[in-house]
């Protein structure tokens, strides 16, 4: 049975997948306005991977019995998928965003 930890870490990643989303929108947005680089589709990239994650972590709430969790396959879908979907997310928010803080006097 899993905990109630792993049930509010599915939905923590769910809701960063969401964020990842609304960011991509507002970019996309904002690079019209610039006519910047499009480079908010990785947002949306981003937002996949982080859904593959929140995907294999209900899919271990729902079949907790499998002792097949072990191999390489399965550990890039649990971890490796939201690390690289978060990362790519702060990379791209950073090149966006950055103006924001370098606006300041």
């Amino acid at each position: 049975m899993a905990s109630f930890g792993s049930i509010l870490a599915g939905f923590g990643m769910m809701a960063i997948a969401i964020l990842l989303m609304v960011l991509g929108l507002l970019s996309r947005r904002l690079g019209r306005v610039t006519r910047s680089n499009r480079y908010y589709g990785i947002f949306f990239m981003a937002t996949i991977l982080m859904l593959i994650g929140v995907g294999g972590r209900f899919w271990v709430f729902i079949h907790t019995d499998t002792n097949s969790y072990d191999n390489l396959w399965w550990i890039m879908i649990y971890n490796g998928a939201p690390a690289l979907g978060l990362t790519l997310g702060v990379i791209v928010a950073w090149h966006y965003w950055s103006w924001l803080l370098a606006e300041r006097d």
